[in-house]
């Protein structure tokens, strides 16, 4: 199962120079990396990356991750992909852009 997380294009730099992060500083505040599921990442982007320009959607396969993913309750009750270690390069299945248009973001028509 895929699972995704929206990156701001220095933070998408960051990782690809260091083969991995940490996370943005939201990520790094609550200790674990935050992914959303396909059902979960447009509100994501809506509620969290309002108006903004310049993000990267990155998808990651969960069996790659290993049991340092959690499935933890979180907006509404519904469970989100947590993950508790350092996100590295080869976890990462593609990435592409997120533009915005419109006010609002464009998601592959895939996901």
């Amino acid at each position: 199962m895929l699972i995704y997380k929206i990156f701001h294009t220095p933070e998408w730099d960051a990782l690809v120079a260091d083969g991995s992060t940490l996370g943005a500083p939201v990520d790094l505040a609550d200790g674990f990396v935050h992914f959303s599921t396909a059902t979960q990442v447009e509100e994501t982007a809506l509620k969290h990356f309002a108006d903004a320009e310049g993000l990267v959607l990155v998808a990651c396969e969960t069996e790659h991750l290993g049991e340092d993913l959690r499935w933890e309750a979180s907006r509404g009750g519904e469970d989100f992909p947590h993950l508790y270690r350092p996100l590295r390069m080869d976890d990462v299945s593609w990435h592409k852009p997120l533009p915005l248009v419109d006010g609002l973001h464009r998601f592959p028509a895939d996901l």
